[in-house]
């Protein structure tokens, strides 16, 4: 493993960063530790950390197609939950290799029984923040889609820094995303969207598909119990998608 060559520098970020996520109990169920025991030895791709359990180290790399047995087109899907959505999706791009980050064990627990009982090859796993991940394990414009499908919309606004999707990630977004990609997202918290709307529609490597406004659902993603408990809560589930136009120079489509 890399290691940083100044642990007090390493210690003083590891205070500084601001993540978009709180961990939760890493405690499992009997058969979340058994689906755990069972597959993660071949979903879940190990990578080099700092000092917290979800940091990537910035030496660490991927060997993709190693991972996946293949060379294919790659997905990424940030914070999947328990993969209700994301199995059915995954099974639908069979030509697609899908990349997710999540950081509950328990999470990615039933993500593997899940992929498991459907047969599906194409998924692997990195327990990881996903901003670190995106930025030091994958290359320059290797991403087809990148899906945000319900980030914590973080509602207090002394909280709202912790939000996913700021103008900081979506440069590393773009960079990660070649051209013609797409951004993917949706959230049911009314001035989360609006923040989304704010900083892409700005974006000068994003444009939005739908023009002025919000997209149209994307049929292919299914409405989870979660989707459905926002509904029951009269919220308006807003979808957005932003596509990646061609690098307007090196300085859009390096790092």
């Amino acid at each position: 493993m890399t290691t940083d060559p100044d642990p007090q520098h390493s210690r003083e970020r590891t205070h500084r960063d601001v993540v978009s996520f709180v961990r939760r109990s890493t405690r499992m169920r009997p058969n979340q530790r058994s689906a755990w025991e069972a597959h993660r030895g071949h979903l879940v791709l190990d990578v080099d950390r700092r000092e917290t359990s979800t940091s990537v180290h910035p030496g660490a790399r991927l060997d993709l197609a190693t991972a996946y047995g293949r060379e294919a087109p790659l997905i990424v899907e940030i914070g999947p939950g328990t993969g209700e959505s994301l199995v059915p999706m995954a099974a639908a791009r069979p030509d697609a290799d899908l990349l997710v980050f999540e950081v509950y064990q328990p999470a990615i627990a039933q993500i593997l029984a899940a992929v498991v009982r459907a047969g599906l090859t194409n998924v692997r796993v990195v327990e990881a923040n996903a901003a670190e991940g995106l930025e030091h394990l994958l290359e320059p414009a290797s991403v087809e889609e990148l899906w945000t499908f319900f980030p914590d919309p973080w509602p207090k606004a002394r909280h709202h820094k912790r939000r996913l999707v700021s103008t900081a990630f979506a440069d590393l977004a773009a960079r990660r995303l070649r051209p013609g990609g797409l951004w993917r997202l949706a959230t049911d918290w009314e001035d989360y969207a609006e923040q989304m709307r704010s900083v892409l529609d700005a974006h000068p490597d994003f444009v939005n598909e739908a023009g002025q406004g919000y997209a149209t659902r994307w049929a292919d993603r299914p409405v989870t119990r979660f989707e459905r408990r926002g509904l029951d809560r009269d919220r308006t589930i807003r979808d957005l998608t932003y596509r990646r136009v061609q690098s307007r120079g090196p300085e859009s489509a390096s790092g």
